[in-house]
């Protein structure tokens, strides 16, 4: 298998027996499973082991625009809780832009992770005020509230957006925060776990993101 795996909390790699994984600072946990690098064949793999669980991506994707980073967490093969994409490119006012997609069960953490805040869950920022945009899945618009990362160390770096969409949350991390306005309502996510042949148009590689 080309994709490693590692913890989803913190980028230590995990240790596997007896069905179960750990590791050294936060304990059993789900594995991530995350390629050294995009590409095609990695993605698949990645699609493979996610299994039905979405993996969503902005479809379509402007010129010049490529995924550059994507990771599942599974226990298994086909047995997905979480799922993480990053398409990045260049807008005008914004230069280099990186856009993070993570769906993910409740208390997963990977979303939390990505986005830096200190609670694993979006919790109460979401549903008490107008949303601050909305994106399309399919048929459904789905609301994202804006999330505080004022606990966080890189708070200047990002915009955080999430919300929930099939019975999951969906968190949206942009960085730099000024790509937020990137964000229009028309934006549209597609999940390509059943995508099969048309994966080919998608573009691979690139400056992997740190997270």
């Amino acid at each position: 298998m080309s994709l490693a795996a590692s913890c989803v909390r913190c980028s230590a790699p995990v240790a596997g027996a007896d069905g179960e994984w750990s590791c050294p600072d936060h304990g059993v946990t789900a594995p991530l499973w995350r390629a050294p690098e995009a590409s095609y064949d990695a993605f698949v793999e990645h699609l493979r082991v996610a299994g039905p669980f979405p993996t969503y991506v902005p479809w379509p994707m402007g010129p010049g625009w490529s995924v550059t980073d994507f990771a599942v967490v599974a226990g298994e093969q086909g047995r997905g809780i979480a799922s993480l994409t990053c398409t990045s490119g260049t807008s005008e006012l914004d230069g280099p832009v990186d856009v993070l997609v993570i769906a993910e069960e409740a208390g997963t953490g990977l979303g939390a992770r990505c986005a830096g805040t200190r609670y694993t869950d979006p919790g109460h920022e979401i549903g008490y005020r107008s949303p601050s945009a909305r994106v399309r899945i399919g048929s459904q618009a789905v609301s994202l509230w804006g999330i505080s990362t004022s606990s966080s160390h890189g708070e200047l770096d990002r915009s955080v957006l999430a919300g929930e969409a099939g019975g999951r949350w969906l968190w949206i991390v942009l960085r730099p925060a000024s790509a937020l306005l990137l964000l229009r309502d028309d934006w549209i996510l597609r999940d390509v776990s059943g995508a099969g042949p048309q994966l080919v148009e998608l573009p691979f590689g690139g400056h992997r993101p740190g997270w």
